[in-house]
C-alpha cells in the first residue's frame, strides 16, 4: 500500500513539472511566432494584394495617410479588405492579431510589394515623444551630421540613452534628433557594414537606405535619409 502512495505522490510529482514546464514553454513559442518575421506569411499577404490589386482595376488594400507621411509607414495594409476574400487570415506576427510587425506597401506606382515595419521602433520613439519638451527645451547636444544632433537624454529624465535593436544585425542602433524635433534611428552602422562588406554601387546625393531593405523584409522607418561622402561613408542628407 505504501509503495503504491509512493508511486502515486511520484506520478503527481512528475505531471506537476511536465505542466510547469509546459506553462513556461509556451510563452516563449508564442512570442516567436510574434517576433519573426516569416517568408510565407509574407508571400500570403504578398499573393491576396495581387489578386485584389488584379479584381478591383489596380486598387490597392491599404489605409489612407496623409500626404507628408513617411514613405516607409505611408502605406499600411487594410486587412479587412483581404481576409478572408483572398487569404485565409491576418498573419500571426501582424499588429492587428497582436505581433510586432505592421505589414506595408512600397512601390505602389510600379510594383506593390509587401514589408515589414518593426513597431518596437515605434514605441521607442514614442517613449521620447512624452518627454520631448521637458525642461521646456529640445533635448539637442553635439551635431552628427547637417541639422541632426545627438539626444540629452539625461535631460530628458534617462538613466543611459535609449537604443533600438537592429532588424539588420546584431547592433544596437542609436536614437537622434533632427532640427525639426523629431527623434530618428540612426541606420549608420548598418549602412557602413554594407557599404564595406558588399561595395555596391551607390553615389552621392542618392538616398541609399534601400540598401537595408533589399534583401530583408523589414524596412528602416522612422530615419533620415542617407547618402554616401567622397569616402564612401554613410552620412546624412540635408533633410528639407
Amino acid at each position: 500500500m505504501n509503495m503504491i502512495r509512493k508511486r502515486s505522490i511520484l506520478f503527481l510529482s512528475i505531471a506537476a513539472v511536465l505542466l510547469l514546464l509546459s506553462g513556461c514553454m509556451y510563452p516563449a513559442d508564442d512570442k516567436a511566432v510574434r517576433e519573426n518575421p516569416y517568408e510565407d506569411q509574407i508571400e500570403a499577404i504578398q499573393k491576396a494584394v495581387n489578386a485584389y490589386k488584379e479584381n478591383t482595376g489596380g486598387l490597392l488594400p491599404i489605409k489612407t495617410r496623409e500626404e507628408e507621411t513617411d514613405l516607409y509607414i505611408k502605406y499600411p495594409i487594410e486587412f479587412s479588405k483581404i481576409v478572408p476574400a483572398y487569404t485565409e487570415k491576418i498573419p500571426s506576427n501582424a499588429y492587428e492579431n497582436g505581433g510586432i510587425y505592421q505589414y506595408v506597401l512600397m512601390d505602389v506606382e510600379e510594383k506593390p510589394t509587401v514589408k515589414l515595419v518593426d513597431l518596437r521602433t515605434a514605441e521607442r520613439i514614442r517613449d521620447l515623444n512624452l518627454r520631448r519638451h521637458i525642461n521646456g527645451k529640445l533635448p539637442f547636444k553635439e551635431p552628427v551630421g547637417e541639422n541632426v544632433y545627438e539626444i540629452d537624454f539625461e535631460a530628458m529624465g534617462f538613466k543611459e540613452p535609449l537604443k533600438v535593436e537592429s532588424p539588420y544585425s546584431d547592433a544596437l542602433l542609436p536614437i537622434v534628433v533632427g532640427g525639426d524635433g523629431h527623434f530618428y534611428v540612426d541606420y549608420s552602422i548598418d549602412l557602413n557594414r554594407i557599404l564595406q562588406e558588399e561595395k555596391p554601387n551607390v553615389k552621392e546625393g542618392e538616398d541609399i537606405r534601400h540598401l537595408l531593405s533589399e534583401s530583408n523584409p523589414i524596412l528602416p522607418a522612422y530615419s533620415l535619409p542617407y547618402t554616401v561622402n567622397e569616402k564612401n561613408e554613410p552620412v546624412f542628407m540635408n533633410k528639407k
